[in-house]
């Protein structure tokens, strides 16, 4: 029957739908769990995806059997999903009791960030050149440090801000223009620079990430030393 092809096409197209949904709300947990201030998805995809796939196991079962046995089937497959994926992130995570607008730029910088890096994967992963892709991901690993530091004292997205920016922006470009050489055949001395790039990019991150570190716990000393000597002048001492 026609209309019954129609209708398990559909309910295919909903399951495919629904199973896209929920891969890319996994993949959006994870970068939020990752991260030390971030903002709630703005799309439910995991819930979304539980819908789509009652909707779809529901259709299914209404052209196979009947009314009764669709709502069963939607009903069971929405809960199940929803029972193994969970629900996607409610809330945003680490913006109690901070200034709201200073997080904000934070996190709103973070995320453009990582789309420069997932750029870069995206381009380098279709080469199938495994040493190159783990190289790729020692400098990200690099760069997302340089992430969890900002989150971690926003005031720093001001000295990092040209890196989270510029520098990223530069390297995608350069993963781009480097995949394309390599896509039309093996280049070695494209390749070979474009490793040294990788080589100065991870070293100019990790030497931002110290440089922030120690700042910072030159601005706590800082500050310990200014309470010890207002204590002081108030005639009260810390006890050592």
């Amino acid at each position: 029957e026609p209309v019954e092809m129609t209708q398990l096409l559909a309910a295919l197209g909903l399951l495919l739908l629904g199973a896209w949904l929920t891969r890319e709300g996994l993949r959006a947990q994870e970068a939020w769990q990752a991260r030390t201030i971030a903002r709630r998805p703005a799309l439910p995809r995991k819930i979304l995806g539980s819908l789509l796939t009652g909707l779809g196991l529901g259709l299914a079962g209404f052209t196979l059997a009947g009314p009764l046995e669709a709502a069963l089937f939607a009903l069971l497959g929405a809960g199940l999903h929803l029972g193994a994926f969970g629900l996607d992130p409610m809330q945003n995570k680490g913006m109690e009791g901070v200034d709201e607008f200073q997080t904000e730029r934070v996190a709103r910088a973070i995320d453009e960030a990582e789309k420069h890096l997932g750029a870069m994967t995206n381009a380098i992963s279709p080469l199938g050149d495994r040493a190159l892709a783990r190289r790729l991901e020692a400098f990200q690993s690099s760069a997302r440090a340089l992430f969890r530091t900002v989150e971690d004292d926003p005031r720093d997205l001001t000295a990092a801000r040209r890196y989270l920016s510029v520098y990223l922006l530069g390297a995608r470009d350069a993963a781009t223009k480097y995949a394309a050489i390599a896509q039309r055949g093996t280049n070695p001395s494209a390749k070979a620079d474009y490793l040294a790039l990788l080589d100065d990019l991870e070293k100019n991150f990790t030497a931002r990430t110290e440089s922030l570190l120690t700042d910072n716990r030159a601005d706590l000393t800082v500050e310990i030393d200014v309470l010890r000597e207002r204590l002081a002048r108030e005639g009260l001492r810390p006890e050592e």
